[in-house]
């Protein structure tokens, strides 16, 4: 039996200033803690998930760094400052360049609002993802893309950005056509988003900062 791929999952986290701004009809004062508790979610499920050996978290809010150290992530700064998918590269370009004796690594970029991501899902995923160089997830609108994949030794290109299921696939990347994997395709931006990821169950920073606003409404 041949061992399976594993992987370092990068995660970018926006400003609080910047994130989840669809969500604030919905959520006011509390969207820079939704945006806070959805990446940790993630970065928990992620770290949960048996194919994952690593997650890096690239970001400039503080706060957010802090959680993702505590969980158990390694924390990257923005360095580039200069939009999501130049965040990702730096992410991986560390993973890459930290690998112990040369080792090549496999990379997968994760959408950091998968509040509902479950680690069995996402090792489905990253299973699927092992069998290309190239490899990405469309969200469940089919328009974005929730994950990005780069085996070992494959060009770490992400296209994230408005219709980036399109622009992936004009790179090549192989987009995986999965059952059964809706907490991967979750991601949250909209008021819609959130009540679809709360049915599917949500994850415990979410769940807990959901329980508050319910109170506070």
């Amino acid at each position: 039996m041949s061992t399976p791929q594993h992987w370092t999952v990068v995660v970018p986290v926006k400003r609080p200033e910047h994130a989840k701004t669809r969500l604030a009809d919905a959520v006011g004062e509390f969207r820079p803690r939704f945006a806070r508790a959805f990446a940790a979610d993630t970065v928990l499920a992620a770290l949960a998930c048996p194919l994952v050996d690593r997650v890096i978290v690239v970001t400039d809010d503080a706060e957010a760094a802090d959680e993702a150290r505590s969980l158990g992530a390694d924390v990257v700064a923005d360095a580039p400052d200069a939009g999501l998918n130049a965040a990702l590269r730096h992410g991986a370009a560390e993973a890459r360049s930290s690998a112990v004796d040369g080792a090549e690594v496999a990379v997968a970029s994760l959408s950091a609002d998968l509040a509902a991501l479950r680690p069995a899902e996402l090792s489905r995923v990253l299973e699927a993802a092992a069998e290309h160089p190239l490899s990405f997830v469309a969200d469940a609108a089919g328009i974005g893309t929730t994950i990005y994949a780069a085996g070992p030794g494959a060009p770490f290109k992400p296209e994230f950005g408005g219709r980036s299921r399109a622009a992936h696939r004009l790179t090549g990347a192989v987009e995986l056509e999965l059952d059964g994997i809706p907490s991967v395709r979750r991601d949250v931006d909209t008021a819609v988003d959130l009540w679809d990821a709360r049915r599917l169950g949500v994850g415990p920073r979410t769940t807990a900062l959901l329980e508050e606003l319910d109170v506070a409404l």
